[in-house]
């Protein structure tokens, strides 16, 4: 099969990502694409594109050099809110319209031409598996969006001063326990309750919550 029919989904983490990945994957051989999803970048392949999905690692240039594209996925208006987990941060920030962009990966994090932007609609009540769930769904849909319309697609570069979120940590899932819980509630939508779980503390003790909804 020609290299051009060649796409390649790189996670070279254990990232709640992976489902979606597998969805993509699945989604594009079915469009008559050869789609292969891989966890090192030592297996990415010659090809026409390789989307870097929840990439945690740097990929030298040698394997991005196999691939006439080479995309990634970055939920801010960028070049606002270049850097780390942006979708909680916007939460946090109480935003319900978070931008998604598919852009070219670039030597510098988040900087490269945008492909395609579009919006994540949040209602202000998802709480992180549902918004990640919204967010996985449009991943796979600008993805798919590349693939069919390439050739009407032309990309932009960023333009103006850009804007960085830090990286999250557990002590950043600290509930001030002098605030409400409405107040504290977008930070209680972003938490994980297994990874990263919300916590207070009292008199030095240390404790820890977990939020579903009551039909869970």
């Amino acid at each position: 099969m020609s290299n051009n029919k060649n796409i390649t989904i790189l996670v070279d983490n254990d990232s709640w990502i992976i489902p979606y990945a597998k969805k993509l994957e699945k989604n594009l051989n079915q469009l008559g694409y050869n789609t292969l999803l891989v966890r090192t970048d030592e297996e990415i392949r010659e090809g026409r594109v390789c989307f870097l999905l929840g990439c945690i690692h740097l990929v030298s240039n040698n394997y991005l050099q196999r691939n006439k594209h080479n995309l990634v996925i970055h939920e801010s208006d960028l070049p606002n809110g270049r850097g780390f987990a942006p979708m909680a941060w916007q939460i946090l920030e109480g935003k319900s319209e978070i931008p998604i962009c598919l852009l070219d990966a670039a030597a510098e994090a988040d900087a490269g031409d945008i492909w395609i932007k579009d919006v994540i609609s949040l209602n202000g009540t998802e709480l992180c598996s549902e918004w990640r769930n919204l967010q996985g769904l449009k991943t796979i849909e600008l993805c798919e969006k590349f693939v069919k319309n390439y050739s009407q697609l032309t990309p932009l570069s960023q333009e103006g001063s850009s804007t960085h979120y830090p990286r999250r940590t557990p002590k950043d899932s600290q509930l001030d326990i002098n605030k409400s819980i409405k107040e504290n509630f977008n930070l209680l939508r972003v938490v994980d309750n297994e990874r990263y779980p919300a916590f207070f503390e009292v008199n030095g003790v240390k404790y820890k919550l977990k939020i579903v909804k009551d039909d869970q």
